[in-house]
């Protein structure tokens, strides 16, 4: 441990209270299972996992029911045995209430556990690590959702020099991470131990605000027992939001990650404890991330954190935290970045990190909005270093091209602005409408850019499929015109010779000959005693035989 480690500061920050003793004061409780899970089949970034299931199927607990669509996904596990009953559409836990593919599961009671070996990873590849952890179904625990697989591409290929791991947990009301850091810390720091493995970073240290002395014991302990060289605990200020991985990388190594660019590209890789955590699991027990702890805090007679199964409606959680009746709304998150739940039939994903039960009382109503005065307290709390009431103007003008040239997409959504805003102007919901519309209108350039080059290309077949057809029948038409001229040229110079060999015109030319003899015999020896007028129709008769008999030599008769 280096008590002499330098710390670095970020620019803004809030300190909001922190509202975070009641759900710490009981361990970790096992939530009991529900009547029917409803397991979403997209709880990642990228790609929704391929149902592996049908209805009527048998299935045990940690079998894998979704299978990832992809690199850039994670595989999706039953949370316990059962049947199950439907493949099809359920609400999901997101701001806009929409339906998502999820498999419905009746559990048995049995909650048997299909066979599962530690894997060994020591003496696996990198990249069979990888897959294996992509079909574990391991995924950022922080809020993000990566597939955590991605971002463990280092060693040789991409050099770490720090790898972070966040248990700064800086929002108010969540506690999840704090608790999991007291009861399990073990499992937290082989997990960190494994990506130092993997990655081989110079040094793994582990961030934790100064508000957790317990985790921070915990943590400690955990090291110094595993005797992990070059890993470190590190005390870091309670300033909202230090938890954020931009943030937390500058508080711990001095490096500022700008626009456009990764941390590891400056060598550092940023984990959330409870991914560390899922991934000792994972490789060690054999165990696909199928729970997460959960707190469930605000407007309940008893705020706690829970274990809770993936799938599990959110109202079992109320329930088991006891919801106090005059609660109004409830919300997913923190009081800083989350949002209201449109159901609480809506399952537990594995970004669930929070649920608070609010009241009139706990989060009265906000006052009216206010128009902006320019003060510049936005701008003086922002994390991101941005200019929230520009973004703010721009965004209410629907100048979304200004509002990206002033880094629109750098803006974390902490909610710093709007908790200091005098105006009580909720800019992060500005800022959220802002990108929505940019990302639809990108989206329908695309789609009218695919249309176009479609069109084109069927305009281009079309015009190469008629050139085709035109220099076919050219050439056809040429073919034909030269074979037609090669047969009359032949024709006409083997017409002598074939008259004269051809014994089909020497029979007709025999008959013609007989023909005229027998004419001459019957003509009338004696023309003297006939009329002038009838010598000269037998002076007709015989020039027009002669014409028809010359005619007849001189006629070509086709070959059979």
């Amino acid at each position: 441990m280096n008590a002499l480690r330098k710390l670095f500061g970020f620019h803004g920050g809030v300190k909001p209270a922190p509202n975070k003793d009641l759900s710490t004061r009981e361990p970790i409780a096992q939530i009991a299972l529900p009547e029917r899970f409803v397991v979403p089949l997209h709880q990642s970034v990228g790609g929704t996992p391929r149902p592996l299931v049908a209805p009527g199927a048998q299935v045990q607990k940690g079998q894998r029911i979704g299978a990832a669509d992809g690199n850039v996904s994670a595989a999706v596990h039953a949370p316990t045995s059962g049947t199950v009953l439907a493949v099809e559409p359920r609400i999901m836990a997101h701001p806009s209430g929409l339906a998502g593919p999820a498999v419905v599961i009746a559990p048995d009671g049995l909650d048997t556990a299909c066979e599962r070996d530690p894997f060994l990873w020591r003496s696996a590849k990198p990249d069979e690590v990888r897959d294996f952890l992509r079909d574990a179904g391991v995924v950022g625990l922080g809020g993000a959702v990566f597939p955590s697989h991605l971002k463990l591409r280092a060693g040789r290929e991409h050099p770490m020099q720090t790898l972070v791991i966040n248990g700064a947990e800086c929002e108010p009301f969540i506690t999840c991470d704090d608790m999991l850091m007291r009861e399990r810390a073990t499992g937290i720091v082989r997990g960190a131990a494994i990506m130092g493995e993997l990655m081989q970073p110079r040094e793994v240290l582990i961030g934790i605000e100064d508000n957790k002395p317990q985790a921070v014991a915990a943590m400690r302990a955990a090291v110094q027992a595993a005797g992990v060289r070059g890993m470190e605990v590190v005390v870091v200020p309670t300033r909202y939001p230090a938890g954020g991985a931009k943030q937390l990388i500058r508080v711990l190594t001095g490096i500022e990650v700008p626009h456009g660019t990764r941390s590891t590209d400056f060598g550092v890789q940023c984990f959330n404890t409870g991914t560390a955590y899922a991934i000792w699991q994972a490789l060690e027990q054999g165990m696909p991330l199928i729970s997460r702890i959960v707190t469930v805090a605000g407007n309940v007679a008893r705020p706690r954190n829970f274990e809770v199964r993936i799938g599990t409606p959110l109202a079992q959680l109320f329930e088991a935290a006891q919801a106090l009746p005059d609660t109004e709304r409830y919300i997913m998150g923190g009081p800083m970045m989350g949002f209201r739940l449109p159901d609480l039939a809506a399952p537990v994903q594995k970004a669930t990190n929070c649920l608070l039960a609010g009241s009139p009382a706990l989060f009265p109503p906000p006052p009216p909005e206010m128009p902006c005065i320019r003060c510049g307290d936005c701008a003086k709390v922002c994390p991101a270093d941005l200019q929230p009431f520009e973004l703010y103007w721009f965004a209410r003008a629907h100048n979304y091209g200004k509002a990206q040239e002033y880094s629109l997409f750098d803006c974390i959504e902490c909610g710093c602005c709007s908790y200091v805003c005098p105006s009580r102007i909720p800019l992060v919901d500005y800022y959220r409408y802002a990108k929505s519309e940019i990302w639809a209108r990108e989206r329908d350039k695309a789609s009218a850019d695919g249309a176009r080059t479609r069109y084109e290309a069927r305009l281009a077949r079309a015009e190469r499929d008629k050139l085709e057809k035109a220099a076919k029948l050219a050439a056809k038409t040429a073919a034909g015109r030269q074979k037609a001229e090669q047969a009359m040229a032949g024709g006409a110079a083997a017409a002598p010779g074939e008259a004269a060999a051809d014994p089909k015109k020497a029979l007709i030319e025999a008959a013609m000959e007989r023909a005229r003899a027998q004419r001459e015999a019957a003509q009338p020896k004696n023309v003297e005693g006939l009329s002038a007028a009838q010598q000269a129709e037998i002076s007709k008769a015989e020039a027009r035989r002669e014409l028809a008999r010359q005619m007849a030599d001189n006629k070509e008769v086709p070959p059979e």
